[in-house]
């Protein structure tokens, strides 16, 4: 679920009854937790956060955290523990151990399979289908997922363990504990270290008996290292051979995880410094990228306000989110005035209470020195262009109009071989009448500007009360009325698909601005899908840029079209979402004059 990077929506101080409502819901979900440890979970005192998100799939999801570490998730009105949590109370979900080597599929996105599971000497734990379960490893209590069991115990040991055994929710190395101060899961010792270790021989002895039988005078030497510690009397050859061996496997296994994916060694390096440090040094990061990269001498004067929603926050790397109050600046006034002091750039407050950045020394040293990290260089017009989880670039549809035949109007094309119903453009409308008027010579002889009117053109364009007054048309009018007494259609092809017909015209991307309590506005996006766009990504897209509460909801009257709502009159932002990144012509959208004018307060 949280494989890939998640869209935060909102992140509020917890209210106190929200707080005392979810005491008493974790302990109905979990009345295992005695009241001291119901504490630990939900603190009645500690800042204690309520984050709103939405998966890569679109999943909305509720996220409780503390100042260091998110403790507990909401989906579906139910509650499940991270494994922040789980590594305090390592008992509060029935446990299955799996292999290491299972991890890192699990770390992909994988679901646990059965063939994965270890049936220790006591047995399996007894759990129903649908039962929320831990996931441990070989010698180690301690949590690296929680998932839900996929079927009962006596039905995992009737399928001889095979099979689909755990819908893996969350994991230790994924997004929502990248959220967390990426801890690394304690060491628990396990409560049945000699079967385990046991049934861990027998599997090595197996695997060697596969790969093929071990020489006579390699077999004494592991046996002895457990029986023979106390034995100090190796020769100095046998003592550099272990090393050298020891020295070899550590190398080999070192090998197997990077070329597994693994590439954890650098968190670990970053892990050494607090979550503040963390956050300085990807504002820092970001500050200098946009600086670098983004924003243009031409651009300047620059609101501080559009430089940290259009410039930094879209120079911050995937899967990484920037919160200045999680930083030692608290506010982003106070980063720019410490930039400031260095001599990076000029702040001035243009107007009264906006401040906006006036002027930029690109040749200073920091910002010549900086190097643009290639992976956030590679990612930055991904986030724009491609949807969440990364399909190809958008093209915006060809739209074309088209106009169908009616039962009034068909005599007039039966010549050229169309029928009732057939759909043609106005090039082909045209050519028809053109040909029509030609075949039947009823070009004007006295002035070619004019047509002449025949019975069938004037019972498929005059109406009742000009058929005694009218005698002849101009082409122009005799094209127009052509193309007015016709049905609307509309072709729509996206590229790599075959061309849709619909009736009617295509209605437009819709913008509307609406009123809400406390004079708040709102705006409102319809019709996304009719020109290919997925509301869910648009919203996302919306929320980064202009840093404000979205919500996708299912359009009024229908089934399977959404609108999207975002806080604020955010049309300026849509307009170059949908003009510039998206090249959507500007007459399919409607409602682009309602933009806040520059000055004023949206």
């Amino acid at each position: 679920m949280f494989a890939k990077a998640f869209r935060v929506r909102s992140n509020t101080a917890i209210k106190g009854s929200d707080r005392r409502k979810l005491r008493a819901d974790v302990a109905a979900t979990f009345p295992t937790l005695s009241a001291e440890q119901l504490s630990e979970v939900v603190p009645s005192k500690e800042e204690l956060n309520v984050i709103k998100l939405y998966t890569h799939k679109g999943d909305a999801v509720t996220v409780y955290a503390n100042s260091r570490n998110p403790v507990l998730f909401e989906m579906g009105k139910t509650l499940y523990p991270t494994v922040y949590t789980l590594w305090a109370h390592p008992d509060l979900l029935p446990a299955f151990t799996t292999w290491p080597p299972v991890l890192h599929k699990l770390v992909g996105g994988a679901d646990l399979m059965l063939p994965g599971v270890v049936v220790p000497s006591s047995g399996l734990p007894q759990v129903d289908r649908g039962t929320l379960c831990a996931i441990t490893l070989v010698g180690n209590r301690a949590p690296v997922a929680i998932g839900i069991a996929t079927m009962s115990t006596m039905e995992m040991l009737a399928a001889g363990m095979k099979g689909k055994g755990f819908t893996v929710l969350h994991i230790y190395m994924d997004q929502l504990w990248s959220f967390g101060d990426k801890t690394c899961p304690p060491t628990i010792v396990s409560l049945e270290g000699e079967p385990v270790t046991e049934h861990v021989e027998e599997e090595e002895q197996d695997d060697k008996g596969e790969e093929g039988r071990v020489s006579e005078n390699s077999l004494p030497i592991d046996p002895s290292l457990p029986t023979d510690i106390g034995n100090m009397s190796l020769s100095e050859t046998a003592e550099s051979a272990e090393v050298e061996e020891s020295e070899e496997t550590s190398a080999n296994e070192a090998a197997e995880t990077i070329e597994e994916g693994n590439l954890d060694v650098p968190q670990e390096l970053e892990d050494s410094r607090s979550p503040q440090e963390q956050m300085d040094a990807l504002l820092h990061q970001c500050f200098f990228h946009a600086l670098k990269c983004k924003v243009k001498k031409s651009e300047l004067p620059l609101l501080t306000s559009t430089f940290l929603s259009n410039y930094i926050f879209s120079c911050c790397p995937k899967g990484q989110q920037i919160d200045i109050k999680k930083s030692s600046y608290k506010k982003f006034s106070k980063f720019l005035q410490s930039m400031q002091e260095q001599k990076i750039l000029q702040v001035k407050e243009l107007s009264k209470g906006v401040e906006s950045i006036v002027d930029v020394d690109w040749r200073h040293d920091s910002i010549r020195s900086f190097v643009v990290p290639e992976i956030a260089a590679s990612e930055l017009p991904a986030q724009d262009s491609k949807g969440a989880d990364g399909e190809q670039l958008y093209h915006p549809p060809e739209i074309i109009p088209l106009f169908g035949i009616s039962s009034k109007m068909a005599p007039l094309f039966q010549e050229s071989g169309y029928k009732k119903g057939s759909t043609l453009s106005s090039s082909e409308v045209r050519s028809v009448v053109i040909n029509y008027v030609k075949t039947n010579e009823l070009v004007d002889e006295t002035n070619k500007n004019f047509v002449k009117v025949n019975p069938i053109l004037c019972d498929c364009l005059l109406k009742k009360s000009e058929q005694d007054k009218i005698s002849k048309l101009k082409w122009d009018d005799l094209l127009s009325r052509c193309l007015d007494q016709l049905q609307p259609f509309h072709q729509v092809t996206f590229a790599g698909h075959e061309p849709i017909v619909r009736k009617g015209n295509i209605d437009p991307i819709n913008i509307t601005i609406a009123q809400r309590s406390s004079n708040k506005k709102v705006t409102i996006i319809k019709n996304l899908e009719l020109y290919g766009l997925d509301p869910q990504t648009v919203a996302n897209i919306l929320q980064q840029k202009a840093q404000a509460s979205v919500t996708v909801t299912t359009l009024p009257g229908t089934k399977d079209r959404a609108q999207v709502q975002i806080q604020g009159n955010q049309i300026n932002h849509l307009a170059k979402l949908l003009l510039e990144d998206y090249q959507i012509d500007r007459k399919y959208i409607q409602g682009l004059k309602k933009a806040p004018k520059v000055g004023r307060k949206k």
